[in-house]
């Protein structure tokens, strides 16, 4: 009884507070990649897995950028506009669920989605996703994380299943 209380309290989690860098090791080894997004949908900070699953910019450039271009969205590319500005916009399921968990401060759970993105390289790659959006006050000001998590491999595998 008394490990229930200690696990549903947290307090096994107390050590943390001695390790400034342990939240910092724990971000970058999970394995979605974690956007913290303001109201214009700009990125202020980032895990990363989000260099791995996303790279279409160097790390220098993806601060302060708006979402779609810092993770290489086929139709920012293509249409050379910034992220809320492209014709498919109003129809992405990741703009549109982050800008409505920020306006309703209510979160968004495992969300799914399918799109093209762009890597360094040029390659143009569907990628299929699964996300979720958290909104959150911290030192005055208003933020949400995406936390996206590529299924791609799943659902490819998925497809090979049902096809035999």
């Amino acid at each position: 009884m008394n490990n229930k209380r200690l696990a549903s309290s947290n307090v096994t989690f107390d050590f943390l507070h001695r390790s400034k860098d342990f939240l910092n090791i724990i971000l970058n080894k999970i394995s979605c990649a974690i956007l913290l997004l303001n109201k214009d949908m700009e990125l202020h900070a980032f895990n990363d897995p989000l260099k791995t699953m996303f790279i279409n910019k160097p790390d220098e450039d993806l601060l302060y950028v708006r979402c779609g271009e810092a993770i290489g969205c086929a139709y920012t590319v293509e249409e050379v506009k910034e992220c809320g500005n492209t014709s498919k916009c109003k129809e992405c399921d990741l703009r549109v669920g982050a800008l409505e968990s920020y306006i309703s401060k209510e979160p968004i759970y495992r969300k799914k989605m399918s799109r093209d993105f762009y890597r360094n390289d040029g390659t143009k790659e569907l990628k299929h996703l699964q996300f979720s959006v958290l909104p959150f006050y911290f030192e005055k000001d208003y933020y949400v994380i995406l936390i996206v998590e590529d299924i791609t491999r799943l659902i490819n595998l998925e497809k090979i299943l049902n096809q035999n």
